[in-house]
């Protein structure tokens, strides 16, 4: 087992995953008897989900963060030799890339199963910054092995111990040369030379910039398509809600107007039963009328019976 091979494992690894990899690490260590490695690898850190994403980003886009590094270099070589208007034009062309790369940490981010949240992010393009600001940042993030995010504040880095966990394997790159102003004077050929060198990498910058920003486009339409899709089985899905509710309406009206129609006969069958009634009582009354002057009558007939008897057994 190699230090650089287990960290550089490690480091590749989604943040879940690293406790559990790095413990089977030392545990295969331990097993061949390299107990100073396992000691080693037992150090190596846990990366924050910023340094994750950082890492991360350095193992897909390569090429774009030695672009980042190498366009700090010529920030600062346009510093030192006050070239006013190549600086500003490296200036738009930084903030552009910081931009787009972390832009591209969050679209990468999501793919790995990881989002960052907007703080993650800040952190991640604050990382990016220092990178590009300062040379031994450059060389951290290049490395792949960040266990937390950088911070650069005009005067060196914030958390300038720590940058990597183990000694990376690639080379330090020289830092430019200052010189004395004297020195600083180049022939006009080797001047040139470093015009197109710069002019090359500017392009290269801005061709890097225009392909993420075409994957980020990309990314965009096919998470609004998918949304579109999303939107669509929605709209149908409430079509069919309105339709059954528009059934559901026509029945209640048909059933509304059965039950008005029903309403109205038995309101007829009413006033009807009602005059009905109202001429039995009529009748009751006459036929009580009827029976009470036959009861008078009779009374008056049998009184006359009596009267005729009582004179027969006188007489």
């Amino acid at each position: 087992m190699d230090l650089d091979e287990v960290a550089d494992e490690l480091y590749g690894l989604p943040p879940g995953e690293f406790v559990a990899a790095r413990t089977e690490a030392v545990r295969r260590a331990r097993a061949a008897g390299d107990r100073a490695l396992a000691g080693e690898i037992g150090a190596l850190g846990r990366p924050s989900t910023a340094a994750w994403a950082c890492n991360a980003l350095v193992r897909e886009l390569p090429a774009e963060i030695t672009g980042l590094v190498e366009l700090g270099d010529l920030l600062r070589e346009a510093q030192e030799s006050l070239a006013g208007d190549q600086l500003r034009a490296l200036g738009t062309q930084r903030s552009r890339l910081l931009a787009a790369l972390t832009r591209q940490a969050r679209v990468l981010a999501a793919r790995l199963g990881h989002p960052l949240s907007d703080a993650v992010a800040g952190q991640v393009e604050e990382t990016l910054r220092a990178a590009l600001a300062d040379p031994g940042a450059g060389e951290a993030l290049l490395a792949g092995r960040l266990t937390g995010p950088l911070s650069y504040q005009g005067m060196g880095l914030g958390a300038r111990p720590d940058l990597r966990v183990v000694p990376s394997p690639r080379p330090a790159r020289a830092a430019p040369a200052t010189g004395s102003p004297a020195g600083r004077r180049r022939p006009e050929a080797e001047r040139r030379a470093e015009e197109e060198r710069r002019a090359e990498a500017e392009r290269r910058a801005e061709a890097e910039r225009r392909r993420r920003e075409l994957e980020a486009a990309r990314e965009e339409a096919r998470a609004a398509a998918a949304a579109a899709e999303e939107a669509a089985g929605a709209a149908r899905a409430a079509r069919d809600r309105a339709a059954r509710a528009a059934a559901r309406k026509e029945q209640l009206l048909a059933r509304a107007e059965e039950l008005a129609a029903e309403l109205t006969r038995v309101r007829e069958e009413g006033t009807a039963a009602e005059g009905d009634a109202g001429r039995a009582r009529r009748r009751a009354a006459a036929a009580d009328r009827v029976a009470q002057r036959a009861a008078g009558e009779g009374e008056r007939a049998a009184a006359r019976v009596e009267e005729l008897e009582r004179a027969l057994r006188e007489g």
